[in-house]
């Protein structure tokens, strides 16, 4: 794994991203960096009413991701061996996608385009793909009461963004999990086989899907 400078985790709402890059970071001597997401006090608002937050709530997670990466990214670990991530900046540009209309959009995008090129892409992108049934269930299962009136609609279209963006990359190295028939969290054969497909990726193409 130290072949990689910068690995993001990446995955819809309840796929279990925290939980790997946690992991990982601890087995392998890596700098964490998580999402802030608790601190933004539009998330439980616009879960209620989603055309009128939708676009506060996008703005203000766009400049909180950003700050945070420009901070941890921009400052060298002499004690770690690589930087993982539980998120990736171009996950604002996959959510404003879904929940924008067509003119905040374009605004939105004009402000994304400017900040994420100041950003370095992760070496690796991994992305966690999880049924939408099996994400309310992990969403139930940690309790955050502002996420359980998410609907699976919500949650398929986001799904959709995001698998929209990565067929359109070109120079990024992509791996994507299909984590529906394994337990990561708790079958250490699970995990290793993550472990060891996130190795192979380094001397393989941009995409690999495990099945």
């Amino acid at each position: 794994m130290i072949q990689y400078n910068f690995i993001a985790i990446e995955g819809t709402i309840g796929a279990g991203k925290t939980s790997l890059a946690t992991r990982i970071s601890q087995e392998f001597n890596a700098k964490l960096i998580l999402e802030q997401f608790e601190d933004n006090a539009f998330l439980p608002k616009f879960y209620e009413d989603q055309d009128k937050y939708a676009f506060p709530l996008e703005m203000s997670f766009m400049a909180s991701r950003f700050q945070q990466l420009k901070d941890q990214l921009g400052v060298f670990d002499l004690f770690s061996s690589f930087i993982i991530s539980d998120y990736y900046i171009m996950k604002s540009l996959v959510f404003a996608r879904k929940t924008l209309p067509e003119d905040e959009l374009a605004l939105f995008t004009r402000f994304f385009n400017f900040i994420s090129s100041t950003l370095p892409k992760p070496d690796l992108l991994v992305y966690l793909y999880l049924e939408v049934d099996k994400l309310q269930n992990n969403i139930r299962q940690r309790g955050r009461s502002y996420e359980q009136q998410i609907q699976d609609d919500y949650l398929s279209r986001i799904q959709d963004g995001y698998f929209e963006f990565m067929v359109q990359q070109k120079d990024m190295r992509i791996l994507i999990i299909d984590t529906n028939n394994i337990d990561f969290v708790h079958n250490n054969d699970d995990y290793l086989k993550i472990i060891e497909v996130i190795h192979q990726t380094y001397e393989m193409g941009i995409h690999r899907i495990l099945l």
